[in-house]
């Protein structure tokens, strides 16, 4: 093998037919791959080698790199070589040569090359929804809109950058921006710009489990016409996520907006709920599409409020042979506390950075 696996993915199926035998694996890339990627899974000293390494030639050493990779994106890239998911054809297929539990083996003798067994692992990045954030850390870069589909014509843009660091930590800033038309004349502004912060307590592959914590400030960078706060807000949250054995997953997100001066905007709740499966092409080893629908519900905490719930279905689906780029496309519809509140055409385009640039992977 001699191209990195594809990208840090879709829920990926926990039940096995085959229990991987991680000493057969290390026999059969003892006998095949050190070649290429070298005793340790760093690579093959260069002068070794005939080729000239490219930039997503994986060192499996790093758990950095490796660990965020779901087994079934490693599969694909042993199954139909590097060009099969977009990467060098140095990488050949070996889908004559090995069977599929051989494959399984020496992925599993893959996995025991990280020093550090604490990185969550690719299988529990869940599909990203449009309103609901997930647990695991990401290194993302997402555009993501929504468009009023009823009232008056009005759409906000975010821009958003995720960035992970050591194995449970993220770094996320979204900078969105607002354009509304009031009573004839339109407006646009930048609005509440969000600096957070998102630690994973706890990730377990056994059982599907991750759980986070987030603590975000939002300064007031927004206008107060098109909906800004018009104060410091405090956002803490929760984020949890199950994936089961199907391939079908459920994410909880509940948190808090804490203004600095409640006077200026009130003190509120948010609950937000996604359900979702995947299917995947290719026997598991293909494009992945995520329909999925949430709940999404705030309240106010102030004397008589109501608590408005909208409901989202959506789809997501994988647009690149890399699947580093992925599309979701849904409605936002209230249907509680429905007075002013229009629905919503929303969309997003995502970007895994780390598996490469927005424009490799493609073919």
């Amino acid at each position: 093998m001699a191209a990195a696996a594809g990208s840090r993915g879709m829920a990926q199926e926990l039940r096995r037919t085959h229990k991987p035998d991680i000493e057969n694996g290390k026999i059969l890339y003892n006998a095949g791959c050190v070649a290429c990627h070298g005793t340790t899974g760093a690579g093959a000293p260069q002068q070794r080698t005939e080729f000239r390494r490219p930039p997503t030639f994986p060192d499996f050493t790093s758990c950095s790199g490796t660990t965020p990779e779901t087994d079934a994106n490693w599969k694909a890239v042993i199954v139909h070589g590097g060009p099969g998911m977009g990467y060098s054809h140095i990488m050949p297929a070996f889908d004559k040569q090995l069977s599929s539990d051989h494959m399984d083996d020496i992925i599993a003798y893959l996995r025991t090359m990280c020093p550090n067994p604490h990185w969550p692992r690719g299988e529990l990045n869940l599909p990203r929804a449009l309103v609901t954030e997930k647990a695991f850390p990401e290194k993302e870069f997402v555009v993501s809109a929504g468009a009023n589909a009823t009232g008056a014509p009005g759409w906000t843009t975010h821009f958003i950058h995720e960035e992970s660091f050591g194995p449970k930590g993220q770094l996320e800033i979204d900078l969105p921006w607002e354009y509304q038309q009031i009573n004839g004349q339109s407006y646009s502004h930048t609005g509440d710009m969000t600096i957070g912060w998102k630690q994973v307590m706890f990730a377990s592959l056994r059982t599907g489990s991750i759980l986070a914590l987030q603590g975000g400030i939002l300064p007031p960078t927004g206008s107060t016409t098109l909906g800004g706060a018009g104060t410091t807000v405090f956002e803490p949250f929760l984020a949890f996520d199950q994936l089961f054995p199907t391939n079908t997953w459920i994410q909880f997100q509940m948190g808090a907006d804490l203004p600095r001066h409640p006077n200026v905007t009130p003190q509120s709740l948010f609950f937000n709920t996604a359900f979702g499966q995947t299917w995947t092409q290719d026997h598991g080893l293909g494009r992945q599409w995520s329909p999925m629908l949430e709940l999404v519900g705030s309240r106010d905490l102030v004397d008589r409020a109501k608590t408005d719930w909208d409901v989202v279905p959506e789809m997501q689906v994988t647009i690149s042979k890399r699947q580093h780029i992925r599309f979701d496309a849904g409605v936002r519809k209230p249907f509680t506390d429905t007075t002013g509140r229009p629905t919503q055409v929303l969309f997003y385009v995502l970007w895994d950075w780390q598996d490469g640039m927005f424009w490799r992977g493609w073919k």
